[in-house]
């Protein structure tokens, strides 16, 4: 006799996850709407993530881990999709906790919405020690309008691991896009807003942590510009022209976006986008995003506070590159013909 579909499949994947995994995992187990599956791919672990998943695995049937390799995280997110047996999709990550009625309320709105095709919630922020982690960002928006809305205004638009989606919608799209590695929930956001309403729900369901680690901090460039192309790809669907990012494994240098888009000024926009949101990243600031700063100010960009970043470039431990922004940001004041952040200093 065919054992029945469950009505949620809760999709993980983990990569040496070890430190945070049992809480994480314990909190979808101790859900109050009991009916999913629990997918997790363990993504090549060599900690004691096989170990832990072993264990669960043991314990409670609704658990299925898939163990190979590692392919990183956007191949294991599609792993999952094509993995999962139920009609609703709810994504968690290996380092959050989930409140107990986070599956309840979401498939409650769910089955009350069919017109909702992706759902999140908003969240609670804690640090690696469970305590709460000062946080000043804006809730995410309600209502498909608002999420529109944010979607211009460059805000936040879900929260991945507290979203629930319809699994055969985000299959019928082809899953998560490659090319937008460290994006590729906000680029998957933007190609859904078009066919489908989009809401959070105005509870906080989840627990979402930060800590030094996470992808966020360790490759702050990339997926800063990953996401701002991604912004720009969701622009031209609008605009009714075609996305030329569709069918990319892999996004091109920043240099080439006006070739791939076919028209002048595109690189630049990135650059300017990207720019600011890197300026208080230690990782951002070490790595290229500190040759796209510079480009960003020779480009004629506004460089009002950066003259605070050489301090902060100083902090960071990269006082050749304090250095450089000394020069650039003076190079640039005397094209300009405003005065030096240092002239200003002598004259304050």
């Amino acid at each position: 006799m065919p054992v029945s579909a469950p009505s949620i499949s809760v999709a993980m994947s983990v990569y040496n996850g070890e430190r945070f995994l049992a809480a994480a995992i314990d909190s979808v187990l101790a859900q109050t709407f009991a009916d999913f599956e629990f997918l997790i791919v363990d993504d090549g672990s060599r900690d004691g993530t096989a170990a832990i998943l072993a264990g669960y695995a043991a314990r409670d049937p609704r658990i299925r881990v898939i163990a190979r390799g590692n392919r990183g995280l956007v191949a294991s997110l599609n792993e999952l999709l094509a993995a999962a047996r139920a009609p609703l999709v709810a994504r968690m990550d290996a380092d959050d906790i989930c409140l107990p009625e986070r599956f309840a309320r979401q498939h409650a709105y769910l089955a009350a919405h069919p017109e909702v095709g992706v759902l999140g919630s908003w969240t609670e922020d804690i640090d690696e020690h469970d305590a709460a982690y000062p946080h000043e960002a804006l809730d995410h928006p309600v209502t498909h309008e608002a999420f529109l809305a944010a979607i211009d205004a460059g805000a936040p638009l879900l929260c991945h691991p507290a979203v629930m989606f319809r699994r055969d919608l985000v299959r019928g799209l082809g899953g998560y896009h490659p090319a937008f590695r460290h994006c590729e929930d906000l680029d998957l956001w933007l190609r859904l807003a078009t066919v489908t309403r989009i809401a959070n729900l105005p509870e906080r369901l989840l627990r979402y942590r930060h800590y030094s680690q996470q992808v966020s901090s360790r490759h702050a460039t990339e997926q800063q510009v990953n996401a701002a192309i991604s912004r720009t790809a969701y622009a031209e669907r609008t605009a009714g022209r075609p996305d030329p990012t569709a069918t990319l494994t892999a996004l091109p240098p920043i240099d080439q976006l006006d070739a791939l888009f076919g028209r002048a000024g595109v690189a630049r926009a990135v650059r300017a986008r990207v720019a600011p949101g890197l300026l208080y990243s230690q990782a951002g600031m070490g790595d290229h995003g500190f040759d796209i700063l510079c480009r960003f100010i020779r480009e004629g960009g506004r460089c009002d506070g950066l003259w605070r970043t050489v301090g902060r470039l100083v902090l960071f431990g990269y006082p050749v590159r304090a250095l450089r922004l000394v020069a650039t940001l003076t190079t640039a004041a005397m094209r300009s013909g405003a005065p030096s952040g240092l002239a200003r200093a002598r004259h304050a």
